[in-house]
C-alpha cells in the first residue's frame, strides 16, 4: 500500500455516498438489472433504469450520474443511450461505458467506440474490452477477457488521454489510469467472476462514486476498493457462488468510509 494514494479521498467519497444518495441513471444490460439496483440501494445511491429514448435524455439531464452498459444492446436501446449521452453531456452530468463484450460484435463496437468519443467520465472493462474499444484489440471470449490488466495498461493510458476521463481496467488486480496516474486496486476474491453482473454493478457503482467524489481518479478506486473489500468479506460467510451473490450485496451494505483506510490499493505513477 503506498502513501501516494490519498486513502482518505476514498473514505470520503464513501461517507459522500452514504449521505447524499446519488440518483444514477442506469442504461444496462438486461440480464442484470435486479442485481444493479439491489447494489446501488446497499451502498445509498438510488438506482434508475429510464430506457425508453424519449425519455433517456430528460432523465440523464436530472440524474447525478449516468451509466451507459452495452451487454444486451439493440437498436431502440443504442438510440436511448446516444440521447443519454448527448444530455449528459450538456448537463455536466458524468457518466460511466462499460463496453460489455466490445470486440467480438460489430454493432456494439461501433456503438462503444463512438460513444468513448463522447467524453465519459470512466471507461470501466476487462482487459480485453478496454483492448478492443481502443482499437488494439479483436475482444476476448464474450464477456470473458482473454488478456490481463497489464496487458491492457499502456493501451487504457493513450485511451484515457483520448476520452479526457478514467480508464478502469478489471482483474484479479485491477488498474485505473487518468492518462497520469496508475493506480492498482487489490483484493477482491475469484467468486466474484462466477456472479452475474458483478462487473456490470462495478460500473454502476463506479458511476455512483464519480456522482460524489471530488476528484473522477478518486471515484473510481474508491469503487473498486469498495467492491474488493465486500467480497472478501462475502466469500468469508459464503458456501459458493449463490451464496456469495446476496452475501456480497450484504457487505457492499456493511462497508463504511474507515475500511476504505485500509483499502489495497498503490500507486504505480
Amino acid at each position: 500500500m503506498s502513501s501516494a494514494v490519498d486513502l482518505d479521498a476514498l473514505a470520503a467519497a464513501r461517507a459522500a455516498l452514504s449521505t447524499s444518495s446519488p440518483l444514477v441513471h442506469c442504461l444496462t444490460n438486461t440480464v442484470v438489472q435486479t442485481l444493479t439496483a439491489n447494489v446501488l440501494l446497499a451502498v445509498g445511491a438510488a438506482p434508475a433504469m429510464v430506457e425508453a429514448p424519449e425519455e433517456a435524455g430528460d432523465f440523464a439531464a436530472i440524474a447525478s450520474a449516468l451509466l451507459v452498459n452495452v451487454g444486451t444492446v439493440h437498436g431502440r436501446s443504442a438510440e436511448a443511450m446516444r440521447v443519454a449521452v448527448r444530455s449528459a453531456g450538456a448537463a455536466g452530468t458524468p457518466w460511466v461505458l462499460d463496453p460489455v463484450a466490445v470486440g467480438g460484435l460489430r454493432f456494439r463496437t461501433d456503438l462503444a467506440v463512438e460513444l468513448a468519443d463522447s467524453g465519459p467520465a470512466v471507461v470501466r472493462g476487462n482487459a480485453s474490452e478496454v483492448m478492443a474499444l481502443a482499437g488494439a484489440g479483436a475482444g476476448g471470449r464474450g464477456v470473458d477477457s482473454t488478456a490481463t490488466a497489464d496487458d491492457a495498461l499502456e493501451v487504457a493510458v493513450v485511451l484515457a488521454g483520448r476520452t479526457g476521463g478514467v480508464v478502469a481496467v478489471s482483474g484479479p488486480v485491477d488498474v485505473v489510469t487518468d492518462g497520469a496516474r496508475v493506480v492498482r486496486v487489490g483484493g477482491g476474491h475469484p467468486l466474484l467472476t462466477r456472479t452475474t453482473g458483478a462487473g456490470c454493478a462495478l460500473g454502476a457503482l463506479t458511476a455512483a462514486y464519480v456522482a460524489v467524489a471530488g476528484d473522477r481518479l478518486d471515484g473510481a478506486v474508491a469503487a473498486h476498493a469498495h467492491v474488493a473489500l465486500a467480497a472478501e468479506a462475502a466469500a468469508a460467510v459464503c458456501s459458493g457462488p449463490g451464496t456469495f451473490a446476496a452475501a456480497w450485496v450484504d457487505a457492499l451494505d456493511a462497508v463504511t468510509a474507515e475500511d476504505l483506510l485500509r483499502a489495497d490499493v498503490r500507486d504505480d505513477t
